[in-house]
């Protein structure tokens, strides 16, 4: 019994890095904004954009997708993913973030059932250190 909980704790940490790894490779630079033209979601595929926010900082995003899909801006707090955006069905959004905590946040679009294409663009604008 203590081997199999050995096992599920190292599935556990490998995935966690996975996870960090993937959301650490799609960071956004302040001087190069992400422009993305249809990028193909195969159904339920989770595509991610992180980066490291502050007070002051803006983060100016817009998207368009041909079905409805679920957006949001999230960041994690221990085992807790915090939602400060969300949007459960959406086809296209343009706005403004501004972070009230410094922490590393990323914009996710995720497919529904059927598989989709999303164009997008992100933009940052640091604050004045």
């Amino acid at each position: 019994m203590a081997q199999d909980f050995d096992i599920v704790r190292r599935l556990v940490s490998v995935f966690a890095a996975v996870v960090l790894l993937a959301c650490a490779s799609a960071t956004i630079d302040p001087d190069a904004p992400i422009s993305v033209e249809r990028l193909s979601l195969a159904p339920n595929e989770v595509h991610e954009k992180c980066l490291q926010l502050v007070p002051g900082d803006q983060l100016e995003y817009r998207f368009d997708s041909a079905i409805p899909l679920a957006f949001n801006i999230h960041y994690h707090e221990g085992n807790a993913v915090i939602m400060p955006l969300s949007r459960e069905s959406t086809k296209e959004e343009i706005g403004f973030y501004s972070p009230r905590i410094a922490q590393h946040y990323c914009l996710m679009w995720e497919a529904g059932a059927q598989a989709t294409s999303l164009s997008y663009r992100v933009r940052l604008k640091r604050a004045s250190r």
